[in-house]
Protein backbone atom coordinates (compact mmCIF):
# COMPACT_ATOMS: atom_id res chain seq x y z
CA UNK A 1 0.00 0.00 0.00
CA UNK A 2 1.68 3.66 -1.00
CA UNK A 3 1.15 6.44 1.09
CA UNK A 4 0.94 9.33 -0.46
CA UNK A 5 3.97 12.41 -0.11
CA UNK A 6 2.99 15.22 -2.01
CA UNK A 7 6.15 17.70 -2.58
CA UNK A 8 5.40 21.77 -1.43
CA UNK A 9 7.95 24.82 -1.76
CA UNK A 10 10.24 25.29 1.04
CA UNK A 11 11.56 21.80 1.14
CA UNK A 12 8.81 20.45 3.10
CA UNK A 13 6.22 17.42 2.04
CA UNK A 14 2.71 16.92 3.05
CA UNK A 15 2.53 12.91 4.13
CA UNK A 16 -1.49 11.61 3.73
CA UNK A 17 -2.01 9.92 6.69
CA UNK A 18 -5.43 8.46 6.18
CA UNK A 19 -5.76 4.73 7.46
CA UNK A 20 -6.13 2.14 4.78
CA UNK A 21 -8.22 -0.95 5.46
CA UNK A 22 -6.09 -4.51 4.41
CA UNK A 23 -7.41 -7.40 3.60
CA UNK A 24 -6.90 -9.33 6.55
CA UNK A 25 -9.18 -6.60 8.59
CA UNK A 26 -6.43 -4.82 10.03
CA UNK A 27 -5.24 -1.23 9.76
CA UNK A 28 -2.43 -0.32 7.91
CA UNK A 29 -1.00 3.23 8.52
CA UNK A 30 1.74 5.42 6.04
CA UNK A 31 4.41 3.15 6.84
CA UNK A 32 2.88 -0.11 6.21
CA UNK A 33 2.74 -0.74 9.82
CA UNK A 34 -0.47 -2.48 10.93
CA UNK A 35 -2.95 -1.46 13.08
CA UNK A 36 -4.91 -3.67 14.96
CA UNK A 37 -7.01 -2.35 18.43
CA UNK A 38 -9.63 -0.52 17.50
CA UNK A 39 -8.05 2.81 19.70
CA UNK A 40 -5.92 3.69 16.74
CA UNK A 41 -8.51 4.33 14.11
CA UNK A 42 -8.82 7.41 13.59
CA UNK A 43 -9.90 10.32 11.06
CA UNK A 44 -7.86 11.27 8.49
CA UNK A 45 -5.23 13.95 9.09
CA UNK A 46 -2.20 15.33 7.45
CA UNK A 47 1.40 15.79 9.19
CA UNK A 48 4.61 18.03 7.56
CA UNK A 49 7.34 15.95 6.94
CA UNK A 50 10.88 17.48 6.10
CA UNK A 51 12.74 16.52 2.47
CA UNK A 52 15.93 17.13 1.42
CA UNK A 53 18.88 16.71 4.16
CA UNK A 54 16.58 16.22 6.84
CA UNK A 55 14.46 13.36 5.07
CA UNK A 56 17.92 11.47 4.58
CA UNK A 57 18.57 12.17 8.52
CA UNK A 58 15.31 10.47 9.74
CA UNK A 59 15.22 6.54 10.26
CA UNK A 60 11.71 6.46 10.13
CA UNK A 61 11.46 7.55 6.50
CA UNK A 62 15.61 7.22 5.13
CA UNK A 63 15.84 5.07 2.32
CA UNK A 64 18.89 5.97 1.24
CA UNK A 65 20.24 4.74 -2.30
CA UNK A 66 17.35 3.19 -2.95
CA UNK A 67 15.14 6.27 -3.29
CA UNK A 68 13.98 6.38 -7.01
CA UNK A 69 14.51 8.84 -9.59
CA UNK A 70 10.77 10.46 -9.03
CA UNK A 71 11.74 10.56 -5.69
CA UNK A 72 14.78 11.83 -5.54
CA UNK A 73 13.07 14.88 -7.92
CA UNK A 74 9.97 14.79 -5.42
CA UNK A 75 11.69 15.44 -2.45
CA UNK A 76 14.74 17.57 -2.69
CA UNK A 77 17.35 14.56 -2.29
CA UNK A 78 19.42 15.40 -6.03
CA UNK A 79 22.81 15.94 -5.37
CA UNK A 80 22.51 14.57 -2.13
CA UNK A 81 22.82 10.72 -2.94
CA UNK A 82 25.07 9.28 -5.12
CA UNK A 83 23.80 8.14 -9.04
CA UNK A 84 23.46 4.63 -7.85
CA UNK A 85 19.86 3.08 -7.30
CA UNK A 86 19.87 0.47 -5.13
CA UNK A 87 17.25 -1.91 -4.02
CA UNK A 88 16.29 -2.87 -0.50
CA UNK A 89 17.49 -6.69 -1.14
CA UNK A 90 20.96 -5.20 -2.64
CA UNK A 91 21.25 -3.14 0.07
CA UNK A 92 20.72 -6.15 2.29
CA UNK A 93 22.91 -8.38 0.67
CA UNK A 94 25.66 -5.52 1.20
CA UNK A 95 24.87 -4.75 5.11
CA UNK A 96 25.23 -8.32 5.74
CA UNK A 97 28.26 -8.83 3.77
CA UNK A 98 29.55 -5.90 6.21
CA UNK A 99 28.89 -7.34 9.13
CA UNK A 100 30.38 -10.65 8.63
CA UNK A 101 33.40 -9.30 8.47
CA UNK A 102 33.82 -8.06 11.89
CA UNK A 103 35.61 -10.55 14.12
CA UNK A 104 33.75 -9.69 17.57
CA UNK A 105 30.08 -9.80 18.27
CA UNK A 106 30.35 -5.95 20.23
CA UNK A 107 31.48 -4.59 16.47
CA UNK A 108 28.59 -6.17 14.85
CA UNK A 109 26.03 -5.04 17.41
CA UNK A 110 27.28 -1.54 17.21
CA UNK A 111 27.00 -1.46 13.35
CA UNK A 112 23.26 -2.83 13.79
CA UNK A 113 22.47 0.06 16.28
CA UNK A 114 24.03 2.19 13.88
CA UNK A 115 21.42 0.95 11.60
CA UNK A 116 18.50 1.32 13.03
CA UNK A 117 19.84 4.56 13.80
CA UNK A 118 19.73 5.36 10.38
CA UNK A 119 17.23 3.19 7.97
CA UNK A 120 14.50 1.60 10.29
CA UNK A 121 13.43 -0.57 7.99
CA UNK A 122 16.56 -1.84 6.58
CA UNK A 123 17.42 -2.99 10.28
CA UNK A 124 14.11 -4.97 10.54
CA UNK A 125 14.68 -6.59 7.18
CA UNK A 126 17.80 -7.65 7.69
CA UNK A 127 17.12 -9.30 11.49
CA UNK A 128 13.46 -10.87 10.11
CA UNK A 129 15.40 -12.75 7.20
CA UNK A 130 18.78 -13.44 8.82
CA UNK A 131 16.98 -14.23 12.49
CA UNK A 132 19.08 -16.94 13.26
CA UNK A 133 22.63 -15.49 12.63
CA UNK A 134 21.35 -11.77 14.16
CA UNK A 135 19.45 -12.35 17.21
CA UNK A 136 22.66 -13.34 19.26
CA UNK A 137 23.55 -10.09 17.71
CA UNK A 138 21.87 -7.97 18.44
CA UNK A 139 20.05 -9.74 21.90
CA UNK A 140 21.61 -12.83 23.95
CA UNK A 141 24.53 -13.23 24.39
CA UNK A 142 26.10 -9.86 23.04
CA UNK A 143 23.17 -7.10 24.54
CA UNK A 144 25.12 -8.23 27.95
CA UNK A 145 28.50 -6.94 26.89
CA UNK A 146 27.01 -3.97 25.05
CA UNK A 147 25.30 -3.34 28.68
CA UNK A 148 28.56 -3.65 30.52
CA UNK A 149 30.02 -1.18 27.82
CA UNK A 150 26.76 0.62 27.19
CA UNK A 151 28.51 4.45 28.44
CA UNK A 152 31.26 4.49 26.06
CA UNK A 153 29.20 3.11 22.95
CA UNK A 154 26.02 5.45 23.68
CA UNK A 155 25.25 7.69 20.87
CA UNK A 156 21.94 9.21 20.91
CA UNK A 157 18.98 8.02 22.60
CA UNK A 158 17.07 5.02 22.12
CA UNK A 159 14.49 5.38 24.98
CA UNK A 160 13.17 7.12 27.57
CA UNK A 161 15.56 7.51 30.95
CA UNK A 162 13.76 8.41 33.72
CA UNK A 163 15.64 9.27 36.83
CA UNK A 164 14.69 10.38 40.59
CA UNK A 165 15.74 13.81 39.21
CA UNK A 166 12.15 13.18 37.76
CA UNK A 167 10.45 12.68 40.92
CA UNK A 168 7.13 14.74 40.49
CA UNK A 169 7.52 15.37 36.83
CA UNK A 170 7.27 11.28 35.34
CA UNK A 171 4.41 12.55 33.29
CA UNK A 172 6.16 15.45 31.79
CA UNK A 173 8.78 13.20 31.16
CA UNK A 174 6.47 10.40 29.32
CA UNK A 175 5.18 13.11 26.96
CA UNK A 176 8.76 14.44 26.03
CA UNK A 177 8.61 11.01 23.87
CA UNK A 178 7.73 11.98 20.47
CA UNK A 179 5.26 8.98 19.27
CA UNK A 180 1.92 9.16 21.03
CA UNK A 181 0.47 5.92 20.72
CA UNK A 182 2.31 3.20 22.30
CA UNK A 183 1.51 -0.05 22.43
CA UNK A 184 4.45 -2.09 24.08
CA UNK A 185 6.70 -0.52 27.04
CA UNK A 186 9.89 -2.62 28.41
CA UNK A 187 11.24 -0.79 31.64
CA UNK A 188 14.18 -1.58 33.95
CA UNK A 189 15.71 -0.21 36.87
CA UNK A 190 19.11 -1.74 35.61
CA UNK A 191 19.73 -4.20 38.98
CA UNK A 192 19.73 -7.68 38.04
CA UNK A 193 20.81 -7.35 33.97
CA UNK A 194 21.29 -10.99 32.64
CA UNK A 195 24.08 -12.73 35.03
CA UNK A 196 25.58 -9.94 35.28
CA UNK A 197 24.17 -7.88 38.37
CA UNK A 198 23.77 -4.09 38.77
CA UNK A 199 24.46 -2.04 35.91
CA UNK A 200 22.64 0.59 36.74
CA UNK A 201 21.78 3.15 33.84
CA UNK A 202 23.52 1.12 31.41
CA UNK A 203 20.71 -1.81 31.43
CA UNK A 204 18.84 0.34 28.94
CA UNK A 205 20.45 -1.78 26.13
CA UNK A 206 17.85 -4.77 27.40
CA UNK A 207 14.67 -2.67 26.77
CA UNK A 208 16.24 -1.51 23.74
CA UNK A 209 16.75 -5.30 22.42
CA UNK A 210 13.84 -6.67 23.79
CA UNK A 211 11.57 -4.18 22.09
CA UNK A 212 13.68 -4.78 18.79
CA UNK A 213 12.24 -8.06 18.68
CA UNK A 214 8.74 -7.40 19.51
CA UNK A 215 9.05 -6.12 16.08
CA UNK A 216 11.07 -8.38 14.38
CA UNK A 217 10.09 -11.15 15.72
CA UNK A 218 6.45 -10.31 16.66
CA UNK A 219 5.45 -8.20 14.16
CA UNK A 220 4.73 -5.14 16.59
CA UNK A 221 5.17 -1.74 14.46
CA UNK A 222 8.44 0.28 15.94
CA UNK A 223 6.63 3.53 16.81
CA UNK A 224 4.12 1.56 18.98
CA UNK A 225 7.37 0.43 21.11
CA UNK A 226 9.14 2.46 24.03
CA UNK A 227 12.48 1.31 25.94
CA UNK A 228 12.40 3.22 29.28
CA UNK A 229 15.10 2.50 31.79
CA UNK A 230 14.14 3.65 35.54
CA UNK A 231 17.67 5.03 37.36
CA UNK A 232 17.16 5.12 41.08
CA UNK A 233 20.87 4.69 41.30
CA UNK A 234 23.27 1.98 41.53
CA UNK A 235 25.63 -0.04 43.82
CA UNK A 236 27.95 -1.17 41.42
CA UNK A 237 31.03 0.52 43.08
CA UNK A 238 32.82 0.63 39.56
CA UNK A 239 29.85 2.76 37.92
CA UNK A 240 30.05 4.98 40.82
CA UNK A 241 33.61 5.31 39.99
CA UNK A 242 33.49 5.56 36.48
CA UNK A 243 34.20 9.25 35.22
CA UNK A 244 32.06 7.93 31.76
CA UNK A 245 29.21 6.71 33.60
CA UNK A 246 26.07 7.76 32.49
CA UNK A 247 23.61 7.31 35.02
CA UNK A 248 23.32 8.43 38.64
CA UNK A 249 26.20 8.75 40.48
CA UNK A 250 24.36 7.61 43.55
CA UNK A 251 23.68 4.13 45.95
CA UNK A 252 19.96 2.61 44.94
CA UNK A 253 16.93 4.40 46.46
CA UNK A 254 15.26 1.10 48.06
CA UNK A 255 11.97 1.18 50.05
CA UNK A 256 9.02 3.53 50.06
CA UNK A 257 11.49 6.19 48.46
CA UNK A 258 12.16 2.96 45.82
CA UNK A 259 8.19 1.89 45.60
CA UNK A 260 6.32 5.37 45.49
CA UNK A 261 8.51 6.62 42.56
CA UNK A 262 7.80 3.19 40.29
CA UNK A 263 4.13 4.03 41.33
CA UNK A 264 3.95 7.13 40.19
CA UNK A 265 6.15 6.14 36.81
CA UNK A 266 3.33 3.12 36.71
CA UNK A 267 0.10 5.91 37.69
CA UNK A 268 1.76 8.56 34.48
CA UNK A 269 1.92 5.66 32.23
CA UNK A 270 -1.57 4.72 32.64
CA UNK A 271 -2.55 7.82 32.22
CA UNK A 272 -0.40 8.69 29.21
CA UNK A 273 -0.93 6.30 27.23
CA UNK A 274 -4.41 4.26 28.15
CA UNK A 275 -5.40 1.50 30.10
CA UNK A 276 -4.28 -0.95 26.94
CA UNK A 277 -0.78 -0.24 26.55
CA UNK A 278 1.84 -3.32 28.19
CA UNK A 279 4.52 -2.87 30.45
CA UNK A 280 7.02 -5.45 30.79
CA UNK A 281 9.19 -5.24 33.76
CA UNK A 282 12.47 -6.27 33.15
CA UNK A 283 15.79 -7.06 34.62
CA UNK A 284 14.34 -6.22 38.32
CA UNK A 285 16.02 -8.10 41.29
CA UNK A 286 13.97 -10.89 42.46
CA UNK A 287 12.82 -8.86 45.81
CA UNK A 288 11.33 -6.03 43.55
CA UNK A 289 10.22 -8.19 41.02
CA UNK A 290 7.95 -10.04 42.01
CA UNK A 291 6.36 -7.06 44.12
CA UNK A 292 5.72 -5.09 41.34
CA UNK A 293 4.03 -7.76 39.74
CA UNK A 294 1.79 -8.31 42.61
CA UNK A 295 0.88 -4.84 43.15
CA UNK A 296 -0.02 -3.87 39.43
CA UNK A 297 -0.98 -7.62 38.05
CA UNK A 298 -5.11 -6.21 38.80
CA UNK A 299 -4.79 -2.66 37.83
CA UNK A 300 -2.22 -2.28 34.84
CA UNK A 301 -1.66 -4.65 31.67
CA UNK A 302 2.06 -6.15 33.18
CA UNK A 303 4.21 -9.04 32.09
CA UNK A 304 7.41 -9.88 33.66
CA UNK A 305 9.31 -11.51 31.11
CA UNK A 306 11.91 -12.53 33.38
CA UNK A 307 9.46 -14.82 35.52
CA UNK A 308 6.60 -15.17 33.15
CA UNK A 309 8.48 -15.11 30.02
CA UNK A 310 10.54 -17.36 30.96
CA UNK A 311 8.32 -19.99 32.53
CA UNK A 312 6.02 -20.17 29.60
CA UNK A 313 9.15 -20.92 27.06
CA UNK A 314 10.48 -23.64 29.61
CA UNK A 315 7.27 -25.37 29.79
CA UNK A 316 6.64 -25.53 26.40
CA UNK A 317 9.86 -26.96 26.14
CA UNK A 318 9.16 -29.71 28.77
CA UNK A 319 5.78 -30.17 27.17
CA UNK A 320 7.53 -30.56 23.63
CA UNK A 321 9.79 -33.89 25.15
CA UNK A 322 6.76 -35.55 26.23
CA UNK A 323 7.23 -36.24 22.29
CA UNK A 324 10.38 -37.93 23.21
CA UNK A 325 10.08 -39.21 26.28
CA UNK A 326 6.36 -40.30 26.04
CA UNK A 327 3.65 -40.25 29.31
CA UNK A 328 3.05 -36.74 30.85
CA UNK A 329 4.57 -34.52 32.64
CA UNK A 330 2.91 -35.71 36.18
CA UNK A 331 4.89 -38.64 35.38
CA UNK A 332 8.07 -37.32 35.74
CA UNK A 333 10.19 -35.46 38.50
CA UNK A 334 11.82 -32.00 38.24
CA UNK A 335 14.96 -30.53 40.22
CA UNK A 336 15.93 -27.26 39.95
CA UNK A 337 19.16 -25.41 40.43
CA UNK A 338 18.60 -21.84 41.37
CA UNK A 339 15.78 -20.41 42.89
CA UNK A 340 15.09 -17.00 42.35
CA UNK A 341 12.06 -15.23 40.25
CA UNK A 342 12.70 -17.86 37.03
CA UNK A 343 13.15 -20.68 38.71
CA UNK A 344 10.16 -20.78 41.39
CA UNK A 345 8.28 -18.90 38.29
CA UNK A 346 8.90 -21.78 35.86
CA UNK A 347 8.38 -24.15 39.32
CA UNK A 348 4.67 -22.89 39.78
CA UNK A 349 4.13 -22.71 36.28
CA UNK A 350 4.54 -26.73 35.57
CA UNK A 351 3.28 -27.41 38.56
CA UNK A 352 0.11 -25.70 37.06
CA UNK A 353 -0.30 -27.11 33.68
CA UNK A 354 0.56 -30.61 35.55
CA UNK A 355 -2.49 -29.94 37.36
CA UNK A 356 -4.60 -29.14 34.84
CA UNK A 357 -3.37 -32.26 32.64
CA UNK A 358 -3.78 -34.64 35.25
CA UNK A 359 -6.87 -32.74 37.80
CA UNK A 360 -4.47 -33.05 40.70
CA UNK A 361 -4.58 -30.40 42.94
CA UNK A 362 -1.45 -27.77 42.40
CA UNK A 363 -0.78 -28.57 46.41
CA UNK A 364 0.29 -32.33 45.27
CA UNK A 365 1.79 -31.58 41.80
CA UNK A 366 4.48 -29.33 43.48
CA UNK A 367 5.64 -32.21 45.35
CA UNK A 368 7.31 -33.67 42.32
CA UNK A 369 9.16 -30.74 41.91
CA UNK A 370 12.09 -30.11 43.89
CA UNK A 371 14.51 -26.76 44.40
CA UNK A 372 18.06 -26.42 45.06
CA UNK A 373 19.93 -23.15 46.12
CA UNK A 374 22.90 -22.19 47.47
CA UNK A 375 22.41 -24.05 50.41
CA UNK A 376 21.36 -27.25 49.31
CA UNK A 377 17.75 -29.22 48.92
CA UNK A 378 14.29 -26.98 50.08
CA UNK A 379 12.99 -29.01 52.83
CA UNK A 380 10.78 -28.91 55.22
CA UNK A 381 13.10 -28.27 57.95
CA UNK A 382 14.65 -25.57 56.31
CA UNK A 383 11.20 -23.68 56.26
CA UNK A 384 11.17 -20.96 58.58
CA UNK A 385 14.48 -19.53 57.79
CA UNK A 386 13.14 -19.42 54.05
CA UNK A 387 12.46 -16.35 51.71
CA UNK A 388 8.03 -16.12 51.49
CA UNK A 389 9.29 -17.61 47.79
CA UNK A 390 10.67 -20.81 48.40
CA UNK A 391 8.22 -21.71 51.15
CA UNK A 392 5.74 -23.64 48.45
CA UNK A 393 8.88 -25.54 47.82
CA UNK A 394 9.95 -27.33 51.04
CA UNK A 395 8.92 -31.06 51.08
CA UNK A 396 9.69 -33.69 53.35
CA UNK A 397 13.02 -35.00 52.79
CA UNK A 398 16.37 -35.02 55.19
CA UNK A 399 19.20 -32.42 54.24
CA UNK A 400 21.24 -32.31 51.46
CA UNK A 401 23.41 -30.01 50.93
CA UNK A 402 25.23 -29.78 47.35
CA UNK A 403 23.55 -30.38 43.53
CA UNK A 404 25.75 -33.85 43.09
CA UNK A 405 23.62 -35.32 46.55
CA UNK A 406 20.66 -33.71 45.29
CA UNK A 407 20.32 -35.54 42.12
CA UNK A 408 21.66 -39.02 43.45
CA UNK A 409 18.43 -38.56 45.98
CA UNK A 410 15.54 -37.33 44.14
CA UNK A 411 16.87 -38.93 41.10
CA UNK A 412 14.95 -36.26 38.49
CA UNK A 413 14.01 -36.54 34.82
CA UNK A 414 14.81 -33.49 34.21
CA UNK A 415 17.51 -31.12 35.61
CA UNK A 416 16.69 -27.11 34.89
CA UNK A 417 19.04 -24.56 35.62
CA UNK A 418 18.31 -20.86 36.51
CA UNK A 419 21.62 -20.45 38.95
CA UNK A 420 23.59 -17.75 36.67
CA UNK A 421 26.58 -19.94 37.81
CA UNK A 422 28.39 -21.14 35.12
CA UNK A 423 29.78 -24.54 34.96
CA UNK A 424 27.70 -25.98 38.02
CA UNK A 425 26.29 -29.08 35.63
CA UNK A 426 29.61 -30.97 36.34
CA UNK A 427 30.55 -33.72 34.80
CA UNK A 428 29.52 -35.82 38.05
CA UNK A 429 26.33 -34.12 38.05
CA UNK A 430 25.69 -34.62 34.63
CA UNK A 431 26.34 -38.76 34.39
CA UNK A 432 24.49 -38.67 37.67
CA UNK A 433 21.43 -38.14 35.98
CA UNK A 434 22.23 -40.15 32.79
CA UNK A 435 22.31 -43.12 35.21
CA UNK A 436 18.68 -43.53 36.32
CA UNK A 437 17.29 -41.81 33.05
CA UNK A 438 17.65 -43.49 29.14
CA UNK A 439 16.77 -39.95 27.73
CA UNK A 440 17.63 -37.22 30.60
CA UNK A 441 16.58 -33.95 29.84
CA UNK A 442 18.78 -31.53 31.03
CA UNK A 443 18.49 -27.20 30.53
CA UNK A 444 21.14 -25.21 31.18
CA UNK A 445 18.73 -22.18 30.84
CA UNK A 446 21.29 -19.53 32.48
CA UNK A 447 22.60 -16.46 30.05
CA UNK A 448 25.05 -15.18 28.91
CA UNK A 449 27.35 -18.03 27.55
CA UNK A 450 29.49 -17.99 30.55
CA UNK A 451 27.23 -17.91 33.05
CA UNK A 452 25.30 -21.50 31.10
CA UNK A 453 25.69 -24.33 33.37
CA UNK A 454 26.94 -26.42 31.27
CA UNK A 455 27.62 -26.75 27.41
CA UNK A 456 25.72 -28.68 24.61
CA UNK A 457 28.84 -30.60 24.27
CA UNK A 458 29.46 -31.30 27.42
CA UNK A 459 25.42 -32.44 28.32
CA UNK A 460 25.92 -34.91 25.02
CA UNK A 461 29.24 -35.76 25.81
CA UNK A 462 28.93 -37.04 29.49
CA UNK A 463 25.23 -38.90 28.99
CA UNK A 464 27.01 -40.75 25.75
CA UNK A 465 24.71 -38.90 22.99
CA UNK A 466 21.45 -39.33 25.18
CA UNK A 467 20.49 -36.42 26.59
CA UNK A 468 17.82 -33.94 24.86
CA UNK A 469 19.42 -30.90 25.85
CA UNK A 470 18.56 -27.03 25.69
CA UNK A 471 19.97 -23.93 26.60
CA UNK A 472 18.96 -20.35 27.77
CA UNK A 473 22.29 -19.20 25.32
CA UNK A 474 22.78 -20.22 22.22
CA UNK A 475 25.24 -23.62 21.23
CA UNK A 476 26.07 -24.90 17.81
CA UNK A 477 25.25 -28.27 16.86
CA UNK A 478 27.13 -30.95 18.26
CA UNK A 479 28.62 -34.18 16.04
CA UNK A 480 28.30 -36.84 18.54
CA UNK A 481 29.46 -41.05 17.22
CA UNK A 482 28.27 -40.18 14.38
CA UNK A 483 25.03 -38.37 14.77
CA UNK A 484 24.23 -34.65 14.73
CA UNK A 485 22.44 -32.83 17.67
CA UNK A 486 21.05 -29.73 17.51
CA UNK A 487 20.43 -28.01 21.17
CA UNK A 488 17.46 -26.29 21.56
CA UNK A 489 17.62 -22.52 23.04
CA UNK A 490 15.19 -22.34 25.75
CA UNK A 491 15.07 -18.28 24.67
CA UNK A 492 12.11 -16.29 25.68
CA UNK A 493 12.48 -14.63 22.41
CA UNK A 494 10.12 -17.52 21.43
CA UNK A 495 7.71 -16.29 23.77
CA UNK A 496 7.39 -12.56 24.46
CA UNK A 497 6.76 -11.59 21.47
CA UNK A 498 4.03 -13.20 20.22
CA UNK A 499 2.44 -13.13 23.97
CA UNK A 500 2.70 -9.72 23.32
CA UNK A 501 1.74 -9.45 19.97
CA UNK A 502 -1.74 -11.30 20.94
CA UNK A 503 -2.42 -8.67 23.89
CA UNK A 504 -1.84 -5.98 21.58
CA UNK A 505 -4.16 -7.28 18.77
CA UNK A 506 -7.18 -8.38 20.63
CA UNK A 507 -7.35 -5.11 22.92
CA UNK A 508 -6.29 -7.10 26.24
CA UNK A 509 -6.64 -4.92 29.75
CA UNK A 510 -4.94 -8.40 32.35
CA UNK A 511 -2.35 -10.66 31.78
CA UNK A 512 -3.64 -13.93 33.16
CA UNK A 513 -2.11 -17.37 33.93
CA UNK A 514 -4.15 -19.10 31.64
CA UNK A 515 -2.69 -16.88 28.68
CA UNK A 516 1.04 -17.68 29.36
CA UNK A 517 0.07 -21.71 29.18
CA UNK A 518 -1.56 -20.61 25.81
CA UNK A 519 1.47 -19.60 24.19
CA UNK A 520 3.56 -22.29 25.99
CA UNK A 521 0.99 -24.88 24.22
CA UNK A 522 1.41 -22.98 21.11
CA UNK A 523 4.84 -22.90 20.99
CA UNK A 524 4.80 -27.05 21.80
CA UNK A 525 2.47 -27.08 19.25
CA UNK A 526 5.38 -26.36 16.61
CA UNK A 527 7.37 -28.74 17.02
CA UNK A 528 7.66 -31.65 14.28
CA UNK A 529 8.41 -35.00 14.37
CA UNK A 530 11.50 -33.83 12.19
CA UNK A 531 12.89 -31.87 14.53
CA UNK A 532 12.19 -34.41 17.56
CA UNK A 533 14.31 -36.70 15.70
CA UNK A 534 17.56 -34.22 15.98
CA UNK A 535 16.89 -33.90 19.75
CA UNK A 536 15.22 -30.40 19.14
CA UNK A 537 12.52 -29.58 21.38
CA UNK A 538 11.86 -25.87 19.82
CA UNK A 539 11.32 -25.13 16.50
CA UNK A 540 13.97 -23.33 14.49
CA UNK A 541 13.82 -19.62 15.22
CA UNK A 542 13.97 -19.24 11.17
CA UNK A 543 10.10 -19.77 11.90
CA UNK A 544 9.37 -17.31 14.28
CA UNK A 545 7.17 -15.18 12.32
CA UNK A 546 5.41 -17.64 11.77
CA UNK A 547 5.59 -19.29 15.31
CA UNK A 548 4.52 -15.59 16.75
CA UNK A 549 1.33 -15.26 15.09
CA UNK A 550 0.08 -18.77 16.37
CA UNK A 551 1.11 -17.78 20.04
CA UNK A 552 -0.58 -14.36 19.48
CA UNK A 553 -3.99 -16.28 18.02
CA UNK A 554 -3.53 -18.69 21.30
CA UNK A 555 -3.20 -15.87 23.95
CA UNK A 556 -5.99 -13.57 21.82
CA UNK A 557 -7.91 -16.38 21.33
CA UNK A 558 -7.49 -16.83 25.52
CA UNK A 559 -8.19 -13.21 26.12
CA UNK A 560 -11.56 -13.52 24.34
CA UNK A 561 -12.46 -16.23 26.46
CA UNK A 562 -11.70 -14.49 29.65
CA UNK A 563 -13.28 -11.61 28.86
CA UNK A 564 -10.04 -9.36 28.82
CA UNK A 565 -10.77 -8.43 25.28
CA UNK A 566 -11.81 -5.42 24.23
CA UNK A 567 -11.06 -5.37 20.56
CA UNK A 568 -14.76 -6.44 19.21
CA UNK A 569 -16.33 -7.94 17.13
CA UNK A 570 -13.15 -10.98 17.54
CA UNK A 571 -11.92 -11.79 14.34
CA UNK A 572 -13.69 -15.48 13.07
CA UNK A 573 -9.60 -16.89 11.70
CA UNK A 574 -7.57 -15.14 14.82
CA UNK A 575 -4.23 -16.69 13.14
CA UNK A 576 -4.90 -14.91 9.73
CA UNK A 577 -5.64 -11.92 12.00
CA UNK A 578 -2.36 -11.94 13.46
CA UNK A 579 -0.42 -12.14 10.10
CA UNK A 580 -2.38 -9.18 8.39
CA UNK A 581 -1.29 -7.18 11.69
CA UNK A 582 2.41 -7.95 11.64
CA UNK A 583 4.80 -5.24 10.52
CA UNK A 584 6.80 -5.69 7.50
CA UNK A 585 9.58 -3.48 6.68
CA UNK A 586 9.54 -3.24 3.52
CA UNK A 587 9.72 0.21 1.97
CA UNK A 588 7.24 2.22 0.91
CA UNK A 589 7.01 4.01 -2.22
CA UNK A 590 6.52 8.09 -1.46
CA UNK A 591 5.06 9.96 -4.30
Amino acid sequence: MESVLKAHRGGESVLDLSPRWTVGGGVEDVYGEDRATEDQLVTPWTVSVASGYSLLRDPHHNKGLAFNEKERDAHYLRGLLPPAIICQELQEKKLLHSLRQYDLPLHKYMAMMELEERNERLFYKLLIDNVEELLPVVYTPTVGEACQKYGSIFRRPQGLYISLKEKGKVLEVLRNWPQRTIQVIVVTDGERILGLGDLGCQGMGIPVGKLALYTALGGVRPSGCLPITIDVGTNNEQLLNDEFYIGLKQKRATGKEYYDFLHEFMTAVKQNYGEKVLIQFEDFANHNAFELLARYATTHLVFNDDIQGTTSVVLAGLVASLKLLGGTLADYRFLFFGVGEAGTGIAELIAIEMSKQSKIPVEETRKMIWLVDSKGLIVNSRKESLQHLKKPWAHEHVPVHNLLDAVKAIKPTALIGTSGVGKTFTKEVVEAIASFNQKPLIMALSNPTSQSECTAEEAYTWTEGRAIFASGSPFNPVEFNGKRFVPGQANNAYIFPGLGFGLVISGAIRVHDDMLLAASEALAGQVTDEHCHMGMIYPPLSNIRKISAHIAANVAAKAYELGLATQLPRPADLVKYAESCMYTPSYRSYR
